[in-house]
């Protein structure tokens, strides 16, 4: 007598592979995207640190932003935020880690005496529509 399998039991092992293969796929798409997040806080925590020195440093004022005429915008990646002469407060600002674009920055005051740095989380607070940022952190001071 040959043992082989028959064709419903390869279907069914099959199937459960399929089921096993899926479950696995979404729970490594979440554990990207937390870690893109948690990537996305640190580069906004970093910023705001040297935001920060660069307030003391250049006579208590917060750097004008990347828009037109000093207004808010996307920090340009790779850019380094100067106070005159001194050495760069942030030698190369971070992207984002999925598309690659600079986070948002919003200056206040007239002149500047705080902002907020912003970015789009991917597993927080998704109700918001797609290209608004929904996670900000603000000046110190």
């Amino acid at each position: 007598m040959r043992k082989s399998f028959t064709l419903l039991e390869m279907l069914i092992v099959l199937g459960i592979i399929a089921v096993i293969l899926s479950v696995l796929t979404v729970s490594f798409s979440t554990a990207q995207k937390k870690s893109r997040d948690a990537k996305r806080k640190g580069d906004l925590k970093a910023l705001q640190n040297g935001m920060e020195q660069y307030y003391s440093t250049c006579s208590y004022v917060y750097p004008t932003g990347p828009g037109t005429s000093g207004a808010a915008g996307a920090l340009p990646p790779g850019s380094a935020v100067l106070c005159g002469a001194s050495p760069a407060v942030v030698p190369a600002v971070p992207s984002d880690p999925q598309t690659g674009v600079g986070y948002m920055y919003y200056p206040t005051g007239s002149p500047i005496s705080g902002f907020s740095l912003c970015a789009r989380l991917e597993t927080e607070n998704i109700t918001t529509p797609a290209p608004t940022p929904n996670y900000c952190i603000n000046s110190q001071q």
